[in-house]
């Protein structure tokens, strides 16, 4: 059974503790076990320092959320933020951006499949099934709602940090000499070193997405900032260190591109390998797909309540609170291109391209708070002038934009046109749904 609801009901038992699981294990997973093979290929040895730019860019467009997030409750995340400091249009479009963008789901299930067939060397595996598999799993999960998938979470979590300290302590004595210096560091000059950064940040920027679970956090102004700082400051140390053995210790030509089980065979005794990619790369790869049905649904429940969709769209489930309908619409997407044989890159640049779209209109957004919240901001402990405010909404706006003329850059016009299409849809998605006069967005901010 299930009700039209609003995302005031949701339950608010998230702690510090909890939120900092979700935000460790919702990063931990795309950049180092899906991507960082691609980002290698990119730039060779300096995958490393890619991670550091991956950084910086991600604290750039940071602090601008941080402002927001840690003056009021965000029941619907970015889409109610957009929706208080800009308009109705630039909030209906963010959504249907971020319904697309999450197609990415699929790439966490897919590269968990890639990892369960290297462990599992000669047996024959369909990895199209066992993505399916993956996904089904924790689809099913999360129809039990936030509460039990945060318990699986921190378990996870516990197993995937392990893995990864064992990877790195294995890995680092093994490092090869000359590290910094030869034709296998920096393989495509500069341009390639800020691409892969720009790649990078689609992982190391994975903690902002707390913020989305502002509904079900017990004290989200005051836990859900130092969360997001605290937790990539983690990340980035743990990628950066990962990088260095994953592209120091064999030739690069035999690591671009490939899974962290070369590498992980390569440096491990067998039963040090298999603990790897069990409690470290498949955990990986499914505590950021965990947390991600957790909440990549919150904005997306929001929405459906203020009308941008039907009321169906809208439902949840009485007992456990999960919005179950969202939630099987996501996994009916996901699908796709587990079915029709996407690749892991594709999808990455497609997500981190849109998904930057929307930072950067969440960016500027905040330049609105004095305006648009004047009493609340007034008493914020985040309180700047308006100058400082418009320094960093403008640079965080500015950093996401330079991120995908660097991607831009390296994939091909028809992914470019792709993705300018998908943009051009979802914005004329969004005049015509708010002209149609079914939209009626509540406040789904609250002070705290």
């Amino acid at each position: 059974m299930s009700e039209i609801t609003s995302t005031k009901e949701l339950k608010r038992v998230l702690g510090k503790k909890d939120l900092l699981s979700i935000a460790v294990g919702q990063t931990i997973g795309s950049g180092i076990f899906a991507l960082l093979g691609v980002g290698i290929g990119m730039t060779g040895k300096s995958a490393n320092i890619s991670m550091i730019i991956a950084a910086i860019f991600v604290l750039l467009m940071t602090v601008p959320m941080i402002l927001v997030s840690g003056t009021v409750r965000l029941r619907g995340g970015f889409y109610t933020q957009l929706g208080f400091l800009m308009n109705k249009t630039v909030a209906g479009f963010y959504v249907i951006v971020h319904i697309i963008s999450w197609m990415a789901l699929a790439m966490y299930a897919l590269s968990a499949a890639d990892y369960m067939i290297a462990l599992l060397v000669g047996v024959n595996l369909n990895k199209t099934l066992l993505a399916f598999l993956v996904l089904t799993i924790f689809y099913v999960t999360n129809l039990f709602g936030i509460q039990g998938t945060a318990k699986l979470q921190n378990i996870m979590m516990l197993c995937m940090c392990v893995g990864l300290t064992v990877f790195i302590c294995y890995g680092l004595p093994k490092v090869q000499p000359g590290y910094f210096v030869g034709p296998d560091f920096i393989t495509d000059g500069w341009h390639g070193l800020f691409a892969a950064g720009a790649l990078f940040t689609w992982a190391v920027g994975g903690a902002n997405v707390i913020i989305h679970l502002g509904a079900e956090a017990k004290n989200p102004t005051k836990d859900i900032p130092f969360i997001i700082v605290v937790a990539t400051l983690i990340i980035a140390t743990f990628y950066g260190l990962i990088a260095t053995v994953a592209s120091g210790v064999l030739p690069i030509s035999e690591v671009a591109f490939k899974p962290l089980s070369v590498v992980a065979s390569e440096i491990f005794p067998r039963p040090v390998y298999v603990f790897f990619i069990v409690g470290g790369a498949i955990f990986a790869l499914t505590t950021t797909l965990n947390a991600s049905f957790g909440w990549v649904t919150k904005p997306i429940l929001q929405a459906a309540v203020d009308g941008w969709f039907p009321p169906i769209v809208a439902k949840i489930g009485k007992k456990y609170k999960a919005p179950v309908t969202i939630l099987t619409l996501l996994y009916l997407e996901c699908l796709i291109p587990i079915f029709f044989g996407v690749n892991v890159s594709a999808i990455a640049d497609m997500a981190v391209i849109l998904t930057n779209v929307c930072f950067a209109l969440v960016c500027f957004s905040t330049i609105n708070m004095r305006k648009k919240i004047p009493e609340i901001w007034a008493k914020s402990r985040f309180n700047m002038s308006d100058k400082m405010v418009i320094f960093w909404s403008v640079v965080g706006g500015l950093s996401t934009i330079a991120q995908n003329f660097l991607l831009i850059g390296i994939i091909g016009w028809k992914e470019v046109i792709g993705n300018v299409v998908l943009l051009v849809l979802a914005l004329l998605y969004a005049f015509l749904r708010e002209k149609s006069g079914k939209v009626n967005m509540e406040i789904s901010y609250e002070e705290t």
